[in-house]
């Protein structure tokens, strides 16, 4: 992945790909990698994108490591859908529509509108309906909040503003979550 970050950080350089230009004279991203994950963003320009192809071929020639582009999609942000597909074509690989879900975030989405908060909103749900049929105690249930239910929007909350909706929702589930115990016992003395 090194081998492919340079090859796209020489290409940025010598102006043959144009990577995405970060507001106030911040830095250009032009590639993202996780693991075995590469996510290359860049100007919509269908020679900008015949040229990320070329990257990637570099990147074989040198290397052996073949990009399976069948496996490959390809986005456009603001871009008319028939450009999309007709561009995914040109270069061999699938194409889709925004948003779309990348390491588990949706990317793409107005993070301003609440439903779009709808999966972190489900997580939350899910973990609590398993937990609130297990007996626990105060003590338990605090453990679980502060070490899993609080855990789980930091990533969101990493690269996104949540509204002050979201924020009151899941707070409001943490303290019924916490104190359902204590209440239920209540009721059966």
């Amino acid at each position: 992945m090194e081998a492919l970050s340079s090859i796209f950080c020489k290409a940025g350089l010598e102006g043959i790909f144009e990577g995405i230009q970060r507001p106030n004279n911040g830095p250009v991203i032009s590639h993202l990698f996780y693991a075995n994950d590469a996510l290359i963003l860049g100007d919509w320009d269908r020679g900008n994108v015949k040229n990320v192809g070329r990257c990637l071929r570099i990147f074989y020639l040198c290397s052996g490591l073949k990009i399976n582009l069948h496996k490959s999609y390809l986005y456009g942000l603001g871009v008319d859908n028939d450009d999309t597909k007709d561009t995914a074509n040109v270069i061999g690989c699938k194409y889709d529509n925004t948003p779309v879900s990348y390491l588990g975030i949706k990317v793409g989405a107005n993070t301003n509108r609440i439903r779009n908060w709808d999966p972190v909103i489900e997580i939350f749900d899910k973990r609590l309906l398993v937990w609130k049929a297990k007996t626990l105690s105060i003590g338990g249930r605090l453990t679980l909040i502060n070490y899993v239910l609080e855990s789980l929007p930091i990533y969101y909350f990493s690269l996104y503003k949540a509204p002050a909706g979201i924020i009151k929702s899941l707070e409001a589930k943490m303290r019924k979550f916490l104190w359902a115990g204590s209440i239920d016992k209540n009721k059966m003395n």
